[in-house]
């Protein structure tokens, strides 16, 4: 393989260069397999093949060497070239400096210069036009005008100029020897102005922009330039309001007339500021008042959209003017033109609103409950009331009489939501009219009005009544429909609150109404919860009326110490065998289980010992039968009562109140129940019916889904097993798991509800 340097160029890799060369020898690659492969040959190519690579590496040196002279040798003459440019650079700088000097002394030369002409020259003209001016002066003071500036319609903006200069003259000549001239010059003066404003009024209506901007820069230095910005603003105007939009049309007018007045007047600003001045004033003022005057007095509710929606509109108005150049402090002149359109009306608007959010509102309650034919009655203050009221808290003591409301709740949505949307009105009016300074407080006063017709007048009425309507506790097949109260006025609350923060606390957050706010609100939410707590523990205490007189019609003495129990057949066989292992695995009941005819009730058997059902079975122990369909009835119309309670409570209420008031009412279950069982003597049968019992109370309790109410059930239970246990077995049972931690005197309560406690003598066991 021959040995160039195109073999070394980048990207150069040894071990391919070396395959290469191996693969191109013949003998030294795998082509003609192991027999073909010739090491000596291989060898000798390598020799050849360094030598040529070390020849062609001393080549490649000398050629490295000479590039390396030869650039040494340009390197030199390069520096050499430079420093002569260097030296050239220095003398062309230095003539540049002298050069700029030169040209510096001559400009002085030739500033002074032209300071002198002007000096010279300046007198001379001001002479040349005195000169002028005397000459005008004496065609005024001999009466007769013959210059052609004066008599040549075409020459009048000359004519203007001269005048003008001849004014101001004969203000400063006396009146006793120049009242001629003067009063000639005065009335020509006059005459120039009014055919100056008339050019610009006719060059404005035939639209020819650069005449109007020509004579108004003629008219500047008259008196009469107001004047010509008068007539500018009045054409303007003529044709603009024809839509029945004024304010869109308003708009429109200035967006117009922006565009066109810097190419007319020398102070565009001042002008297009006297126009929107002369729209705000004249225009707007007039149609606002139109708008608010005819149902100021006749009807409060017009008066105040009205006001809002003008307002609004106008304020939109500015907020778009304000893109125009209107001067330095635009935003205080168009905020000075909109307090002198509705200076007259935001005086007392706040007066205006709260009194027609009280009638609005008294009229909206009074509507609902005329629909109800229901006549509000007082609910009464001062002293008596709140002695009642603390006595109620203390005793929770119905006083006086209970109302029938025939369940009705005197709560509505519909309500509540009509007096949230005149309120949410009446605070974004409040936002809009109000002074900055007077927001908090008016904003404070809508309000207060919310809170006394809203919270006080309806939910507060609404709970008084539903109080006043709460049976005694004693009360037979009572009608609770407190809890619907509580639902409609949890969920009331909710949108109260809701508003409280989206509308009132923008309006008050910087100030330092929002504490009274909160405080009041505060207020009102304790009031209400306290009433709303009294309620419930009174509805709780009816619903525990309730059971117990379900309890104590359904359940009779007897019904827990059958009077045959003595004559109930109990079979079984192999006797022994069933007493060794009863004693070994269910030390806690004696040698039975009940089973019931209904289906229902052996279901419930085998969910509340299982276990027992499976070991009977193993140890070939037969059951014995006994009718209980009676005894149970009680037990079925508590829980029925209880799971539909519980079910109206989650439905009423939410969040963490459900579990509050489901605990509440789980432990006073709990108590009924345990102070029930309480009542009675107990045989062996008659306990196994109470552990029947207490079983479908706890499979009820578990609908509460409070782990507390579920503990005590599961407590109870196992104390019903100290009234069926055996005898020898009753420490073992007391010592379990569930019953350790109870008070010794409980325990032995329970015990001593056994017709055998005498009998057997377990009080030893608790000596």
């Amino acid at each position: 393989m021959a040995t160039t340097a195109e073999l070394f160029e980048e990207p150069f890799v040894a071990d391919e260069y070396i395959e290469r060369l191996v693969w191109r020898t013949p003998g030294g690659g795998s082509r003609g397999g192991p027999e073909a492969f010739d090491p000596k040959r291989l060898l000798e190519e390598f020799v050849n093949h360094i030598q040529e690579l070390q020849i062609m590496d001393e080549r490649i040196q000398r050629k490295v060497e000479k590039l390396e002279q030869q650039c040494q040798k340009e390197a030199k003459e390069f520096a050499k070239k430079v420093q002569e440019l260097q030296k050239s650079n220095q003398v062309a700088f230095q003539h540049f400096q002298e050069l700029d000097e030169h040209i510096s002394y001559v400009a002085t030369k030739v500033c002074h210069l032209g300071d002198q002409l002007e000096g010279v020259n300046t007198p001379r003209q001001r002479a040349v036009e005195a000169q002028k001016l005397m000459k005008y002066f004496n065609e005024f003071l001999d009466g007769e005008l013959k210059s052609d500036v004066f008599t040549n319609s075409e020459k009048i903006k000359e004519a203007a100029d001269i005048i003008q200069k001849l004014h101001l003259i004969a203000q400063e000549l006396p009146f006793d020897r120049f009242s001629e001239v003067k009063s000639k010059i005065a009335s020509k003066y006059h005459d120039l102005e009014c055919q100056l404003i008339q050019e610009f009024t006719s060059a404005q209506r035939r639209g020819e922009i650069s005449r109007m901007r020509e004579v108004a820069a003629v008219l500047l230095h008259f008196k009469g330039y107001s004047h010509c910005v008068d007539v500018y603003i009045k054409q303007c105007q003529e044709g603009a309001y024809l839509r029945n939009d004024i304010f869109e049309d308003a708009a429109i007018l200035c967006q117009r007339v922006n565009k066109q007045v810097g190419d007319i007047f020398s102070n565009p600003e001042t002008v297009l500021a006297k126009l929107i001045q002369n729209v705000f004033e004249i225009k707007l003022q007039s149609f606002v008042k139109d708008q608010l005057e005819e149902c100021r007095k006749s009807d409060a509710e017009q008066y105040l959209k009205n006001l809002y929606d003008l307002y609004t509109r106008t304020t939109n108005l500015s907020s778009k003017l304000m893109e125009f150049n209107l001067g330095t402090d635009k935003q205080t002149f168009l905020s000075k033109l909109i307090k002198s359109i509705f200076i007259s009306y935001l005086e007392n608007y706040i007066e205006v609103e709260t009194g027609y959010l009280k009638s609005r509102s008294a009229m909206i309650l009074q509507r609902y409950y005329d629909s109800k034919n229901h006549q509000k009655r007082s609910i009464g203050t001062g002293g008596i009331q709140d002695l009642k009221e603390r006595i109620r808290q203390r005793t929770n003591l119905p006083l006086g009489p209970s109302i029938d409301t025939h369940g009705e709740t005197f709560l509505s949505q519909e309500v509540v939501v009509n007096l949230l949307q005149e309120t949410k009105q009446a605070f974004e009016r409040c936002h809009r009219l109000s002074d900055p300074s007077d927001l908090p407080r008016n904003a404070f006063r809508i309000f207060t009005i919310l809170v006394e017709f809203l919270c006080i007048e309806h939910i507060d009425y609404a709970l008084e009544t539903g109080l006043a309507g709460i049976p005694s506790s004693d009360s037979k097949n009572a009608n609770l429909y407190f809890l619907d109260v509580v639902h409609q006025a949890n969920t009331i609350f909710h949108l109260f609150d809701k508003q409280f923060n989206d509308h009132l606390m923008p309006l008050i957050s910087s100030s330092p109404k929002l504490s009274e706010c909160l405080q009041k609100k505060k207020e009102i939410i304790e009031q209400m919860e306290m009433k709303l707590d009294t309620g419930i523990d009174r509805t709780l205490n009816c619903m525990i009326g309730q059971m117990k007189h379900i309890l104590a019609a359904e359940q009779k003495k007897t019904d827990f110490k059958p009077e045959d129990e003595n004559n109930v057949l109990i079979q079984y066989t192999n006797v022994s065998k069933m007493i060794q292992y009863a004693s070994k695995n269910i030390c806690f009941i004696n040698i039975f289980i009940v089973l019931c005819y209904a289906p229902s009730f052996f279901l419930l058997c085998l969910e509340i010992n299982e276990k027992l059902y499976f070991l009977l079975r193993e140890a070939d122990i037969h059951f014995y039968v006994i009718s209980i369909e009676k005894i149970l009835q009680a037990c079925v119309k508590v829980c029925a009562y209880v799971r539909k309670q519980v079910e109206k409570i989650k439905n009423s209420m939410d969040g963490k109140n459900v579990d509050t008031v489901l605990m509440e009412l789980g432990v006073r279950f709990h108590r009924l129940i345990y102070e029930h069982l309480q009542q009675y003597s107990y045989s062996c049968m008659g306990g196994m019916l109470a552990i029947c019992d207490v079983a479908e109370y706890r499979k009820c309790a578990k609908d509460f889904k409070i782990p507390l109410v579920l503990q005590l059930f599961d407590t109870l239970h196992a104390l019903c097993n100290l009234l069926v246990v055996a005898p020898d077995n009753l420490k073992q049972v007391c010592s379990g798991e569930q019953l350790a931690n109870l008070d010794k005197n409980i325990l032995h309560s329970f015990v001593q509800l056994r017709a055998d406690y005498r009998s057997a003598r377990l009080a030893r066991h608790f000596s």
